[in-house]
């Protein structure tokens, strides 16, 4: 799994003119599924974007987590985050899971990292054409790959 982890001030998703999904001060997820993905994947990313230590404490040190400052989380799912450039001008998406396998390890993120962000958690409609709008916080971008864990 691939996630683009970006600290906002706020964030919503749009379909069809309405606002499905919206956060204040939080997290944005943008989450790209491979086939390789898994329960354990799910595990493992759930416990690192919950820890992360990317807000600022009193003295302006990004020292505390999204439930340290009673931020929410938004996730949007994004099968581009698996695009091939390697060949050509035209990327390649066959690395991302179709939906049947995608939807269920989404839903499965979703719900883990529901149970452990003590705030709002929300999410785009999966498979729609959304119009994601945000105020990077930060700016704070952080982009986690289960299958290369640094």
């Amino acid at each position: 799994m691939k996630v683009v982890v970006q600290r906002v001030a706020n964030a919503s998703v749009e379909v069809d003119t309405l606002v499905v999904a919206k956060i204040g001060k939080g997290l944005l997820l943008l989450v790209g599924i491979e086939d390789a993905d898994n329960s354990e994947d799910v595990e493992w990313l759930t416990k690192k974007i919950i820890g992360l230590r990317i807000f600022d404490d009193e003295h302006q040190i990004p020292n505390l987590s999204v439930n340290d400052v009673g931020g929410e989380i938004l996730l949007v799912s994004q099968f581009t985050l698996h695009a091939s450039t390697k060949k050509g001008n035209r990327p390649s998406y066959l690395k991302a899971s179709k939906a049947d396998v995608a939807l269920p390890i989404f839903n499965q993120l979703f719900e883990s990292i529901q149970k452990d962000c003590t705030h709002n958690v929300e999410k785009g409609i999966f498979g729609a054409d959304m119009k994601v709008q945000l105020i990077n916080d930060g700016p704070i971008t952080i982009i986690i790959d289960t299958k290369n864990k640094e």
